[in-house]
Order: structure tokens, then sequence, then C-alpha cells
């Protein structure tokens, strides 16, 4: 049975029963891939920081007091401090799919949480135990968005809140349209559909999700800026039918010359990021749509 976080211990590690990752996606290459990211991810996270200031400033009109903030897939815990000023009484949970990043977040300063390491698809919380769920660039990892919802709503507490941030499918457009010109294989991850969203947060029980989009480009001035980026945060390919060898430099050439027919008028790479915000609260048993509204009225984002 789930338990709820009642002291400072954090819960074990669930090794092999790990499942985040969409079908067609090696799981443990990516434990591995942030395991190596721990020590080199906050010098490197530049997407990462601004989608997570963008996700925190939306929690500035919640109107909650809650008594305990979750946030899914911490990370190295950038977000802790934030998130422990915006809600000075709550117990703050910081869940990660790696211990490695969670030895990070525990000496984060300005925040003092429960550190657990554990699977999002099945949250080692107890029902109705937690009042916020921030989570900001996590659940494009995951397998199944149903069963991610479904946990959720389980141990979010009425009249709690999910706010997310996650990438959606315009991003990465130019790398993924560099490698088509390469080669058939996949290269670059696809990230879920607005519409699979938000099906997924109401088939799960969740109530009136506010789901939203911005588009941000970044410049890089060469394809190994970008692709260091991407090994310094744990964002490799995790497709498990990619091909398991190093990239050769027949093949890189071809890719940067593709990648080089998309530079801008200042000679720089565009990389294209399609972040995906929302929000989605807590539905209280037997209530119909027009009771929540009038409820939600009052304590609206």
């Amino acid at each position: 049975m789930p338990v709820p976080p009642t002291s400072g211990r954090a819960i074990p590690d669930p090794g092999n029963n790990i499942r985040l990752l969409p079908s067609g996606i090696d799981a443990h290459k990516v434990k591995r891939s942030f395991a190596r990211a721990a020590g080199s991810f906050d010098g490197a996270d530049f997407l990462q920081t601004e989608v997570r200031n963008r996700l925190l400033d939306r929690l500035k009109w919640l109107r909650l007091e809650p008594q305990r903030v979750l946030d899914l897939g911490a990370g190295t815990g950038k977000a802790l401090p934030a998130l422990a000023a915006r809600f000075p009484a709550a117990e703050l949970i910081a869940l990660d799919l790696t211990e490695d990043m969670l030895r990070v977040a525990a000496r984060r300063e300005g925040a003092s949480p429960l550190v657990v390491c554990g699977n999002a698809g099945r949250l080692p919380l107890a029902d109705a135990s937690v009042d916020v769920v921030f989570s900001s660039l996590m659940i494009h990892w995951c397998t199944s968005l149903d069963s991610l919802f479904a946990e959720i709503r389980r141990v979010l507490r009425y009249p709690g809140v999910f706010s997310f941030a996650t990438l959606g499918p315009g991003s990465f457009r130019e790398l993924r349209e560099a490698w088509q010109a390469v080669d058939d294989g996949a290269h670059v991850m696809r990230f879920p559909e607005m519409a699979a969203l938000g099906t997924g947060l109401l088939q799960a029980g969740l109530a009136e999700p506010v789901i939203d989009v911005e588009t941000l480009t970044i410049c890089y001035p060469d394809l190994r800026h970008l692709t260091s980026d991407l090994r310094g945060t744990g964002t490799t390919n995790p497709n498990s039918g990619r091909n398991q060898g190093l990239t050769g430099r027949r093949t890189w050439e071809r890719l940067e010359a593709a990648y080089g027919k998309q530079r801008d008028a200042d000679g720089a790479l565009p990389v294209t990021l399609e972040i995906v915000f929302g929000s989605v609260w807590a539905k209280p048993p037997g209530r119909n749509a027009s009771q929540l509204r009038d409820e939600k009225s009052s304590r609206s984002i």
C-alpha cells in the first residue's frame, strides 16, 4: 500500500519496476542518462530554467494554502527554493527517478524537502495526500499518460491543482528534419499532442484543464554546442530502435550539412521548442460540472 510522507526519510528506489517512458523507448537508458547528467545538469539547463520559471510565475495567482506540495520530476531540485518561498507553510516533496539527481536536490539551499526516489506511474504516496503537484518538463518521458494522470488524480486532494509544463510535438523540428535528410532512423523522440493531454486529464477524473502553448527559439552557433547541451541535461535519444553505435564522422558531416541549411540570417542554428503549459483541478466525488465551476471561481488561477 502507498504510504503518506510523514518523516524525512527517502523512499527506496523501485529499481527494475520503473517504466516511465513511451512504448519503444529504453527506460533504463534514460535513467542512466539522467544519472550521468546529475553533475553537469545545472550548468546546461538553460531550457529547463526558462520553462521552470515561467511555470512558477503561473503559481503566483493560485489562491490555495497547501499543506503538501509535490515537485514531480524534481531533478536537482532547482524549483524547490521558489516553491518553498511561494508556499512557506507547506511540506515539500521532491520526487525523481534518479537517486543521483536527488542527492543534489537534498543539498539545495532554501528548501528542506522530503526526498523520494520513485516512479511517477506508481507514486509511493497515499490517496488524497497532496494539495499541489508541480511538474516541469517531465510528462513527455512517461510511458502512459493514462497511468500518470490516474496517479496524480489519486494523490491529489480536493481542491488541489496539478500545474505542469511539457514539450509539445513541434519541439526540435529542425533537428528532426535534418536527421530525416540523413537516414530513416528514430533520432528525436516524439512529444504528446495537446489533444491527448486534455483527453487524458479528463478521463483520469481531473477537472477543467486549461492548456496553452508558447514557442521558444534557441539559437546555437553549431551542432556540437546543441548536442553538448542535450547531453549535459540527460536529453539523449531514448528510442529502443536507435542505432546503438556511435555516430560516424560521415553521418555527422551529413547531419551538420542538413541542419546548416536552416541557419538564420545571423548564421545561427535555430532550435524550436513548443512548450505546453497546463493546469487542472482535483474533482470532488459526486459534484456536477456547474457546482464545480461555482466552487472553482473562488480559488482559480
